[in-house]
Formats: C-alpha cells, structure tokens, sequence
C-alpha cells in the first residue's frame, strides 16, 4: 500500500485527469472569486447513489457548497473504489483547496492520501472512516458513529420484541450493507456486542448477507433467506432501502412484514418512515445524511489552518412505529 511519488506525479496526474470522466461521473463548478478574496475550491468524491440516504446526502453537500460560495468539483464513484482513487489524484493535478470524500470502503487508501498530504492538500473524510497507517493522512472525520447505531438498534429491537409480546427464540436474519464498507462492518459489530452480551441465550442471527445496501439487493437477499429458513421472525437491515425491498418479498412469501418478520432498519430516509407508518417497519435508528453545512464549515476552519476535533459526530434519533406519522411530514429527505 505504500506510494512514493515526486514532482512527476503532478505532471502524470494531468495527463491521467482527462481520462477520469469514463470511469466516474465529474461535475466541476467555475472558480468565482467574492470581495477580491480567493474562492474555496472543494474537491467531493462521493460514494454513488445507492440509496436514497446517499441521494439525500450529495444533495445536502451541492446545496451547501452552493450557499458557502464555494468551487465544488464533484465526482459520481458510481461505488468502485478505483473511480474514487481516480477523482482524488485528478483533485490533486487540478490543486483544490481541499480533498472530501466518503469512501467506497474501509482500507485500500495509504498510496493515494499519501500524494495528497505531499501535494499539502489536507483531507477530510464524511460519513465514513478508513482503516490508515499513519492517521496525519485526514484531518478529520465528519459522521455518525456506526458501532453505536448497531448498538442502538439493538435496544430498539428489545423494545420491539416487548411491545410485540414476543416469547421464545429470537431468529434473525441479518442484510449487510456493502462489504468492506465502514458502515457494514461497525452496524454489524454494535448489534452484536449488544447480543452476545444481554441475548446469548435467546437471540440468534441465523443467516446474514449483503444486500448491498439497495432495495434490489434486499429483496433479492430476503427472498433467498426466506427459502433457506423460513422460520426468521426478525429482520435486522443495514439500512431501510434493503429493509424496502426485503418486504417484497416478505409480502411475495404470504407473510405479514412488522407482524410474522419485526423489522428493525438503520438511516431514517422518507419512504422508510412511509413503510413504518403503515405498520411494515417496526422501528428505525436514525443516521442523518444531511451532512452539508457540517462539512462546509469544517472545510472553511480546515483551508484556514484551524483547529478542528479528529471527529464531528452528528445528531440522531431512534423512531418507533407508533412516532412514525407524527415524524413523517417534518422529515427532510
């Protein structure tokens, strides 16, 4: 993993930025300058558009650029690793103030952040960590705690199982997110921490793929859970795009989703609120995507040279059915 590059580097990462638009969709903004001072130019590599939490987000990081009155060059990883590389070394040829990004997944990035900090761009991650080798190579990491919301759904899904009166073994099937992914890994190792602590002896994940993180994956991935055991009566989702589509196929297997099969998600987008309301999700742990004006404010502090916390944690809430309605029409995305 480790890159060692020179003055060369610049000049073969001009000739390699042309190129980047076949492997990942770029959208450069016009540098402007205000009162004679330099514009900000943000350089955002953002995972794709797999869900509608991710839509929310790039929607919430192109609003915010656009009120701060910054240059925001944005490039569509379309979820492979390698166009994510590619847009970070074509941010570097072109000199952006600074480098954000939500990774694809957790390792794999030492080579390239390392030609940033020699470009002596700084770099921030959002929504997502890495796993690095020397932790100089990001600033900072702007996000939700991932463990925790594991953690958090399993205390909500005891509280489901309660207020549903259920009695006896706990079968979950689990959908994974991505693989390799931040979020996927930390949800997976909250929820059960929690489990084999308090629920060793009546909660069970019995089988656990990734979906993913799409509806298409979900429901594809459930319909296959359900046909090797049909006796799961929990499902704990990653997020609540795979908890979407595995009702499909709940509902296609005769079965009543939030009754025969309690749903607990994670992210709290708008149409999971929708499935919640009508009784098909039993309950959702927030993670907010909106995470545009934290980060504009942090790439503001960090192209000044400021101080800023190695984490900005961001607020979220956890949902039960019977809040659903009330919540929906205040929801954001």
């Amino acid at each position: 993993m480790l890159n060692r590059r020179n003055f060369l580097t610049a000049a073969i990462g001009v000739a390699a930025a042309g190129t980047l638009a076949a492997c990942a969709k770029e959208d450069g903004g016009s540098s402007t300058s205000s009162g004679g001072s330099k514009t900000i130019t943000l350089g955002f590599s953002q995972v794709g558009s797999e869900s509608g939490w991710r839509s929310a987000n790039t929607d919430s990081v192109k609003s915010a650029a656009k009120e701060a009155g910054y240059n925001l060059k944005f490039s569509d990883a379309q979820q492979k690793q390698e166009n994510q590389i590619s847009a970070i070394r074509s941010y570097i040829a072109q000199k952006v103030d600074v480098i954000a990004f939500s990774p694809v997944v957790v390792t794999g990035w030492d080579a390239v952040l390392k030609e940033a900090k020699a470009a002596k761009i700084p770099v921030v991650l959002t929504d997502r960590s890495v796993e690095t080798s020397d932790q100089s190579l990001y600033v900072t990491l702007v996000g939700s705690d991932f463990t925790d919301e594991g953690r958090r759904a399993a205390r909500i899904l005891e509280k489901v199982l309660t207020k549903a009166g259920h009695k006896g073994a706990v079968k979950i099937a689990q959908l994974e997110g991505t693989t390799g992914a931040a979020p996927a890994i930390e949800r997976a190792k909250g929820f059960k921490e929690v489990m084999d602590a308090d629920h060793a002896d009546d909660w069970k994940i019995v089988v656990s793929q990734t979906g993913d993180f799409t509806r298409a994956g979900g429901k594809q991935v459930m319909a296959a859970f359900l046909q090797s055991n049909p006796d799961v009566n929990v499902l704990f989702a990653h997020n609540d795009d795979m908890a979407i589509g595995a009702i499909q196929s709940i509902e296609a297997a005769g079965k009543k989703p939030g009754k025969d099969i309690l749903i607990v998600s994670i992210d709290g987008v708008k149409d999971g609120f929708v499935a919640m309301s009508e009784g098909k999700i039993n309950a959702i742990v927030e993670c907010n995507p909106l995470l545009g004006p934290q980060l504009m404010d942090v790439v503001k502090k960090v192209k000044n040279g400021e101080s800023v916390e190695r984490w900005i944690k961001t607020k979220e809430g956890d949902y039960m059915q019977d809040q659903a309605k009330a919540a929906l029409p205040s929801r954001k995305y």
